[in-house]
């Protein structure tokens, strides 16, 4: 399995990691709603992959979270 470092929790990926939606880059301010989606990853893991846009499965624990993405492998937070 691949290991991948966490992708970026700021709207400055491909894809947003919470709404899977188009991600500008960073280039023009984030809309309202890539906004919250970037608040929401500060306490929530990623759902989406960055790169591909596939759900991901992510597991929850007491102890932290774990994603993984089919195409590109296991998130490391």
């Amino acid at each position: 399995m691949n290991e991948v470092s966490l992708p970026d929790r700021s709207p400055g990926g491909t894809f947003c990691g919470h709404c899977g939606g188009t991600s500008d880059g960073g280039v023009h301010p984030a809309s309202s709603a890539h906004r919250e989606c970037g608040e929401r990853l500060t306490m929530e893991p990623p759902r989406y992959c960055t790169a591909c846009r596939r759900r991901m499965k992510v597991q929850v624990t007491p102890l932290g979270w774990s994603a993984e993405c089919s195409r590109h492998g296991a998130l490391v937070p």
